[in-house]
């Protein structure tokens, strides 16, 4: 068979199953001239016309585009409302916040040590700015790096002792798992491992667990 004659073959083939001229000649190589006179007989029914309209991918961008905004917008609305709700934290605010911070992500059963973990470095960043509520200066924690084979130790911990403005001093020797982070298949997408934040003092810690005793009990 001419190739001429299986290419129109191929055209026609194609049309019936709702492609585009444009798909088509992409897909054949061939004129648009060439594909008028194949497909003369051959309309997109109206169905067809509202698949490729629907899923055209200029179209599919735009309605994402579209979407993106409108989410945008809801949540710039709702930042500003939480924003004028909130206001700003005194400090007596601060310490009641991040008491359930640490009934939530503390450590409550290492007697004597103050600790706390999470991969969001927001999370850490407040739980210092805590510490420090409670009379703690940041020299005085120590901290311990959750990390993974694929991970390069050097970066990361540069990057969580600027985030934190703290010394690499101040870091212990990480904690590396012998998986990869390139194998996890649920990402939180902070991608900088798990940092542990530590403080040894009996005192703090049983001060902690008996503001949590009164808000569990007696508040």
């Amino acid at each position: 068979m001419k190739r001429r004659t299986l290419d129109k073959e191929r055209a026609r083939k194609m049309r019936a199953q709702g492609k585009t001229y444009s798909e088509i000649k992409a897909l054949l190589k061939v004129g648009k001239s060439s594909l008028s006179l194949w497909l003369r007989d051959m309309p997109l029914s109206p169905e067809q016309m509202r698949a490729v309209r629907d899923f055209s991918p200029k179209r599919i961008e735009r309605y994402r585009a579209t979407m993106q905004k409108k989410r945008d917008d809801r949540l710039g609305l709702a930042y500003e409302k939480a924003k004028n709700d909130i206001g700003n934290l005194n400090e007596r605010e601060l310490f009641l916040t991040g008491l359930f911070l640490y009934w939530g992500e503390g450590a409550k059963t290492m007697r004597g040590t103050v600790t706390v973990s999470n991969t969001d470095p927001e999370v850490i960043r407040f739980f210092l700015r805590w510490l420090e509520v409670l009379g703690v200066e940041r020299s005085k924690v120590r901290i311990r790096l959750h990390l993974y084979t694929d991970m390069n130790i050097k970066e990361e911990t540069r990057f969580w002792a600027q985030l934190l403005n703290l010394s690499q001093n101040q870091f212990l020797t990480p904690y590396v798992k012998t998986s990869a982070l390139t194998d996890i298949t649920f990402k939180t997408g902070y991608g900088h491992g798990t940092c542990n934040v530590y403080l040894g003092s009996m005192a703090l810690w049983e001060y902690i667990m008996m503001s949590l005793k009164w808000i569990r009990t007696g508040a």
